[in-house]
């Protein structure tokens, strides 16, 4: 969800020029006001039981 959010701002809050700190700290904040009043659920795609098989595959466990 972090990874989302952090994508997510960066295309909407981000991808302009800021000329200084407090007008970044300003933008940001106005936009993570925004984001959390408009809150959207994530929807799942991948369950958690596809989660166990992808990580065994890709991190097999060492004996």
């Amino acid at each position: 969800m972090a990874a989302i959010e952090i994508n997510v701002m960066t295309r909407q809050c981000l991808a302009q020029r800021i000329p200084d700190r407090a007008t970044m700290e300003r933008e940001t904040k106005a936009w993570v006001d925004y984001r959390n009043e408009t809150a959207k659920p994530i929807d799942w795609q991948f369950k958690t039981e596809d989660a166990r098989i992808m990580l065994k595959l890709l991190y097999p466990s060492v004996q």
